[in-house]
């Protein structure tokens, strides 16, 4: 089946100008939904990020009516798939009228096997806790973060950490982390710059459920020498184990698996 595309609610074959901002400047935003049984799950949360990531860049967008019809549509057609929303400035081109476009897509979804290996990286682009116009937003300017992806990749890993120049935990290129120390869970707060990631959200909540102990705070990398289990956060990945960061290595643990299990059961 070919994947149905919206522009601005409009079915089109996918293709976006070359003078488009998200072409020539990644000026834009966009958010990632999975869809279980043909529905988008916590729809409501991933568009409050949408409109707040537009506002920051000073991007019009569409009603928060027709966002969703328009997600709820393609989730339809692809049920157990991942629907990508990305919104663009328009023409880039100066002179130029700007048109921002809002791109709705599907494609299907591929869950990694097993638990994942982490190189630390350091990322002296990330802000890690300044204040600036962009804090909090989901931009379309990745590269820095999957060049990090690349190179752990490259050593032998399956994805990044990042982590400041001293040193402190931040999060992955595309998802958060958080890990289990003395039956407390531990994750980086939202203070350091990290996107509030949806998924991250509501492992919070599953942890409250389940009774467990969360500090959300700044860590040193050293710290996960001391964590009897690891785990990554994101849409894509849901909440998925590591087995090890760097040379640190880490059990598949109870607390970990209680929340996927526990994920699960929120999603269905």
């Amino acid at each position: 089946m070919t994947p149905r595309v919206l522009i601005n609610g409009v079915e089109s074959n996918g293709m976006v100008p070359v003078s488009d901002s998200s072409v020539l400047r990644g000026d834009g935003c966009f958010e990632v939904i999975k869809a279980y049984s043909g529905r988008p799950f916590a729809l409501d949360s991933h568009l409050d990020r949408l409109e707040r990531s537009a506002m920051a860049l000073e991007i019009a967008i569409p009603s928060r009516e027709d966002l969703s019809s328009w997600i709820e549509g393609i989730a339809a057609g692809c049920p157990e798939g991942v629907v990508r929303v990305v919104v663009t400035r328009g023409s880039a081109v100066p002179g130029a009228t700007q048109e921002p476009l809002t791109v709705v897509f599907a494609h299907d979804w591929v869950k990694g096997e097993g638990p994942a290996r982490l190189l630390p990286v350091e990322a002296p682009w990330h802000a890690a806790g300044a204040d600036w116009e962009l804090a909090g937003a989901k931009v379309l300017s990745y590269a820095p973060n999957l060049s990090a992806s690349r190179r752990a990749v490259a050593e032998g890993f399956d994805d990044a950490l990042l982590t400041t120049a001293d040193g402190v935990v931040l999060e992955g290129p595309t998802f958060s982390v958080a890990w289990v120390v003395d039956g407390v869970l531990e994750t980086p707060g939202l203070e350091l710059g990290i996107l509030d990631s949806i998924t991250r959200r509501v492992m919070l909540e599953l942890a409250d459920e389940l009774g467990v102990e969360v500090v959300q705070g700044s860590w040193p990398l050293d710290r996960l020498e001391l964590a009897q289990e690891t785990m990554a956060l994101s849409t894509v990945r849901e909440i998925q184990p590591v087995s090890a960061v760097g040379s640190t290595v880490f059990p598949e643990g109870s607390v970990t698996a209680d929340l996927a299990r526990r994920y699960y059961q929120r999603v269905y």
